[in-house]
């Protein structure tokens, strides 16, 4: 487990321009150190680049369930012990298996923190 209080480091991949600047800084509001992009294949760079206790990944609707989960399995197979959450609607999180957990969201900035908090007490 580790503690937020240690500064823990998330990767945030999210290709929505507008809502990426918005968690980034909740998250670092929060107390979490955070490196972000819009991109999966950069997300893929940063991730071999640098160690990071959470991977968070932004999955916009069905349609963009293929490619998470694409950039959750090349991370895991890598990696397999590496944190990998998807930040999704519930309709999304039902149709997917492959992250460790499941950040819901419908854009509410305490629930959002709340879930990563949860993440890292698992």
């Amino acid at each position: 487990m580790v503690a937020v209080s240690e500064k823990s480091s998330i990767l945030h991949v999210c290709h929505r321009e507008m809502l990426r600047p918005l968690r980034d800084q909740i998250l670092r509001l929060s107390g979490f150190d955070v490196d972000s992009t819009l991109s999966y294949d950069e997300g893929l760079k940063m991730f071999w680049a640098k160690h990071y206790d959470l991977v968070l990944i932004d999955v916009d609707g069905e349609s963009g369930i293929q490619y998470a989960e694409k950039l959750c399995s090349e991370i895991k197979t890598a990696q397999h012990g590496q944190k990998i959450a998807f930040v999704c609607n519930w309709r999304v999180a039902i149709l997917t298996d492959c992250p460790d957990d499941i950040v819901r969201t419908e854009f509410d900035p305490e629930a959002f923190v709340g879930g990563v908090r949860e993440i890292f007490q698992h």
